[in-house]
């Protein structure tokens, strides 16, 4: 039997208890991954006993009290709160998905956080989303035009036409898709993955865009749309409800249309 075994310097080990301040009648316990490549120690999971009845119901609001008045090494990405930025995305309880919007009371037993999975790990619970983003800025996520605008108006479309880019503006570019794709794990390097194919096709379906044949010109490769295998794991973590399978399926769609 083949036996395989991480490298020694990459086990997750276990870290620091934070004990809750003494009279907390209502203690929740959340164990956070930790990592700082600067002490060379390997990873780590700290536990962190908070009060709930002083902490806010989002996962974000705890983590905030553990930098606030536990331990301010904890590192993480986070802005709006209100879940439009992405920043905060990260693996809670086991699945890809925003600690702003993830509320405590949805998790069962201990709050498991992670940093998104298969990302290099900068510190603690941010992850590298360099390769992410030059993979969205490849698909040119802009309005292409020949047409000249209107001098005093705007770029028109009918009712009809805006419903195309329903559930595909919405999109926040978290990053939970991509993460949880093993197509993208595996080939993250070619595989321009969940996030920034549907944020191609969003511009592919805009009415008001006339660059749909050298759009799908530059995904036209083996590897760029077709290492999707509709493994579904995009669609069901998206902490907007978005469809990237059904995105990536459309692009396919007119892949082959216009080859007839």
């Amino acid at each position: 039997m083949v036996e395989f075994s991480l490298p020694a310097n990459s086990r997750v080990k276990p870290g620091r208890t934070h004990k809750a301040p003494n009279g907390a009648g209502n203690v929740r316990r959340y164990q956070v991954y930790r990592y700082d490549p600067d002490s060379g120690e390997n990873p780590r999971v700290d536990t962190y006993e908070v009060d709930a009845d002083s902490c806010g119901p989002m996962v974000l609001d705890a983590l905030i009290k553990i930098k606030n008045e536990m331990d301010p090494t904890l590192t993480f990405r986070r802005s709006c709160r209100e879940g439009v930025c992405g920043s905060c995305a990260m693996n809670i309880d086991g699945k890809n998905t925003l600690a702003c919007t993830k509320g405590n009371d949805e998790v069962k037993g201990d709050v498991k956080v992670y940093p998104l999975p298969h990302l290099p790990v900068i510190k603690d619970l941010v992850g590298d989303l360099s390769n992410f983003y030059a993979q969205y800025a490849a698909i040119q996520p802009w309005l292409q035009s020949e047409t000249p605008a209107p001098p005093d108006g705007e770029r028109l479309q009918s009712h009809d036409d805006r419903k195309k880019i329903d559930g595909l503006y919405e999109c926040i570019m978290c990053a939970s898709c991509s993460t949880a794709c093993p197509s993208y794990w595996w080939n993250s390097d070619r595989y321009m993955g969940p996030a920034a194919l549907l944020q191609a096709y969003r511009w592919l379906v805009d009415s008001r865009d006339e660059n749909t044949g050298e759009r799908l010109d530059q995904l036209e490769d083996p590897f760029r749309l077709y290492r999707c295998h509709t493994i579904m794991n995009c669609t069901n973590t998206c902490p907007k409800g978005l469809n990237p399978a059904k995105a990536i399926a459309e692009i396919k769609k007119m892949m082959l249309t216009r080859r007839l």
